[in-house]
């Protein structure tokens, strides 16, 4: 019940906020902005605001404080909209505020210039970090590690390392402090304690007397899935990560673990259908089309629909060239809207088949023949059965019913046009089947928008093949009757 409260809150929050901005009362929504006291709610407002532009308005009109508070939660796509939005200082204020691992991520989605004139306005030491952690390679533990963690010297009392903890728990910046490595004069592990073992300790033990030797660790060039799994399977809080002379630079935490293992599934779900990149792409495509200016969406629909209407074209000089089988054989006519409709739909689920099974991971480009077959074969089981659906009726109609000449055709006709509505449907739903899936696997490869891309296509391809091959049916095997 208190889920169904909290989220009809946040959306009357939403349309309020939408309200001020719609009318330009910024004074009303600073006012109602400043009465906002949970972030979550907040950051839930801001990442679903319509506009980039709203959202940056929004952003700037919040309490300093609140807004350095929330940054570091929202959407990258959001934070980068917004950094660039913002003065150089008031952008270097924002990353500072970051912890070091996130700011290094946020970095590495920003042009190269605007990143390295964000950096260069760091505080030296945060610079001195920043640049550590981007010396790594991507997605290496050294790269997403945080340098900020707490360690302990083996000789200290369990009474003086709880003092430095205190100390440190201050310190925002600090990752964790559940999680307590010692180390000697050079920094290097040789052991780890937790703060409840520290707690529960006499004050007068030393760490080394009641430190784990056993040590799960990481160097910095482990892989960041390895990493995450680490410390998945060990049910750890934060591993630590250690250069080639095995000192410790830095952790990795289990909330960095869980970024890390949907991001890499994300990877690997694409990577297994061979479109490793089409994540990133697809996201920012859907973000220009749902969000984007009117010019944007225009240039990335508009070519895809002058495609269909010469393809409408093409398709209307078709059928005038055969307009002495339409002027005898009236009753060709009818059947025109039935093959296109049919063939339609068997495109339009093939591609939304294909769409599905790319963005869960089903389809495999290795094995898309085998795919691509097995999705064909599914089009002639079903053209198969409509067609002998249609081709009966289409008989019946023919032979049996007034169709708008003056008589009904001969049975040996009537059973002959039935066969060629049969066969035209087959053969254009078993080809809306194929170029269901061929189509966008194809668009996806030379790196088109597939989702504005794939309807028309098929469409176009499908329309004019479809009728072609109905008509010259008509024409080839009822030439008898055309006058």
């Amino acid at each position: 019940m208190n889920a169904v409260i909290e989220t009809t809150h946040t959306t009357d929050l939403h349309a309020k906020i939408d309200a001020c901005l719609e009318t330009k009362d910024m004074k009303a929504l600073k006012l109602l902005l400043q009465g906002i006291e949970d972030d979550m709610e907040l950051i839930y407002v801001m990442n679903e605001l319509c506009t980039d532009r709203e959202k940056v308005i929004v952003f700037r009109l919040l309490p300093k404080d609140k807004a350095l508070a929330i940054f570091e939660d929202l959407e990258t796509d959001l934070q980068r909209e917004l950094l660039t939005s913002f003065t150089d200082e008031y952008a270097c204020e924002i990353i500072e505020e970051l912890s070091p691992d996130d700011r290094v991520e946020l970095l590495d989605e920003l042009p190269a210039t605007v990143a390295k004139r964000l950096i260069s306005l760091l505080p030296p030491e945060d610079r001195k970090k920043t640049y550590m952690l981007m010396g790594y390679q991507p997605e290496t533990a050294g790269r997403v590690m945080t340098p900020e963690f707490i360690s302990l010297r083996p000789d200290m009392t369990a009474k003086e390392a709880l003092e430095k903890v205190r100390l440190r728990a201050k310190d925002e910046e600090t990752e964790t402090i559940y999680n307590l490595f010692v180390t000697d004069k050079t920094k290097k592990l040789e052991g780890v304690l937790s703060l409840r073992r520290l707690i529960a300790a006499d004050p007068k033990h030393k760490i080394k007397d009641i430190m784990f030797e056993a040590l799960i660790k990481v160097s910095t060039d482990t892989d960041q899935e390895e990493v995450a799994h680490v410390l998945k399977d060990y049910d750890m809080l934060a591993v630590p990560v250690v250069d080639k002379e095995d000192r410790i630079v830095g952790i990795v935490t289990i909330d960095d673990a869980v970024d890390i293992l949907e991001q890499e599934q994300t990877e690997d779900m694409f990577a297994r259908a061979g479109l490793a990149d089409v994540s990133g792409k697809e996201a920012d495509r859907s973000k220009t089309l749902v969000h984007g200016s009117i010019w944007a969406k225009l240039r990335s629909r508009l070519p895809y629909l002058v495609i269909t209407m010469v393809a409408g074209i093409a398709a209307a000089f078709l059928m005038s060239g055969f307009e002495d089988a339409l002027d005898s054989l009236v009753f060709v006519a009818f059947f025109v809207p039935v093959i296109m409709d049919m063939g339609g739909n068997v495109g339009t689920q093939s591609s939304t088949v294909f769409a599905r099974g790319v963005a869960l991971g089903h389809i495999d480009t290795k094995k898309f023949a085998k795919t691509l077959g097995k999705e064909v074969l599914v089009g002639l089981v079903l053209s198969l059965i409509v067609g002998a659906v249609m081709g009966i009726i289409a008989w019946l109609w023919t032979g049996f019913l007034p169709f708008g000449i003056e008589e009904n055709l001969s049975a040996g006709y009537a059973v002959l046009f039935g066969g060629i509505v049969a066969m035209a449907l087959i053969i254009n739903m078993v080809m809306a089947a194929l170029l269901g899936f061929l189509i966008p696997w194809l668009l996806i490869k030379m790196k088109f928008d597939q989702a504005s891309g794939s309807a028309p296509i098929i469409t176009s391809i499908k329309d004019i093949l479809g009728l072609l091959i109905y008509f010259v049916l008509v024409a080839t095997l009822m030439s008898s009757l055309i006058y």
